[in-house]
């Protein structure tokens, strides 16, 4: 019996029902010292190299990645979390870190018994995966970096946006009940008009109350954490095989900032998405086919 055998046999489980059948089960895991968070894993052929799926802003891991989860599967082992403040994950303290976020996948990998993956960032999983390759550079065999870049606030209108969120979000949580103010934030980030409904957009049902099972707090200290982050001056040094993802609509992080991403990262290569923000769950038929593109680039130079 190999060691991943042994750990896995050591773990309680407690099997959740998706919200969906297409969706794969999932299970909690007590991350020592850290809390509890929820975990989905598809085994993926025999053999297959480990992608660990990092969701964006707002979202879950069942909410970003359930378009493309059937094809990966196909051609992975695919590991996927929520992460800390978001849906099921650990219930963070006072501060939402992405360290800690990085961290609490180690902890999950370790549990698993996965020596090696390839972390896939969407948006705000994008720092997350640059900052597993820079902590923990002996489990990192690879990087998929979706819709994200090195840092995000570069230009004064962006240090004028992080400046003033704080304070409009706070606003709006106050005048507003959380449900409310979360479809507000919501739309912001995915450049959705302020009158839409969320329930008028091409999404499943169930997929709204995963949404709201992230706080408008969260989702504040989430927007912050990712302003103050920086790679730059490091991320130069990736040594792994890596691909980038740009969603050349989006204007949550603009094309020419996730380019800049791929440019920095040597031997990095670049994979084009038509579409903004949310494309991983709005226009999936156009993510997908990059999606799949990116991770076989990676995968073949492993």
């Amino acid at each position: 019996m190999d060691r991943r055998t042994l750990t896995r046999g050591a773990i309680k489980r407690v099997v959740q029902l998706p919200p969906a059948p297409e969706l794969p089960e999932g299970f909690t895991l007590e991350l020592p010292g850290r809390g509890t968070t929820f975990v989905a894993e598809i085994e993926g052929p025999p053999g297959a190299p480990t992608l660990f799926l990092l969701h964006g802003l707002a979202c879950t891991a069942y909410l970003n990645w359930f378009p493309v989860l059937r094809e990966l599967s196909e051609r992975y082992h695919v590991v996927m979390m929520d992460m800390r403040g978001h849906g099921r994950g650990v219930r963070h303290g006072r501060f939402f870190r992405l360290r800690d976020c990085a961290d609490d996948a180690i902890a999950v990998a370790d549990l698993l018994g996965i020596e090696k993956f390839v972390p896939v960032g969407y948006s705000m999983g994008g720092p997350v995966a640059q900052l597993l390759w820079r902590h923990y550079r002996e489990r990192v065999s690879g990087l998929v970096l979706c819709a994200t870049s090195r840092n995000f606030r570069g230009k004064p209108q962006e240090r004028l946006f992080f400046m003033l969120l704080p304070a409009i979000a706070a606003g709006m949580a106050l005048r507003r009940p959380g449900n409310i103010a979360v479809d507000a934030l919501a739309k912001q980030l995915i450049d959705a008009p302020a009158d839409a409904r969320l329930e008028d957009l091409d999404v499943p049902a169930w997929a709204f109350a995963e949404f709201r099972r992230t706080s408008p707090w969260t989702m504040l200290q989430g927007v912050n954490a990712i302003g103050q982050f920086s790679s730059h001056r490091w991320i130069g040094g990736v040594d792994v095989p890596t691909a980038v993802v740009v969603t050349t609509r989006d204007r949550f992080i603009p094309t020419a900032r996730q380019l800049r991403l791929a440019d920095a990262i040597p031997g990095a290569t670049t994979h084009m998405c038509a579409a903004n923000h949310a494309a991983c769950v709005l226009a999936a038929d156009k993510f997908a086919p990059a999606l799949l593109e990116a991770c076989a680039s990676v995968a073949s130079r492993l």
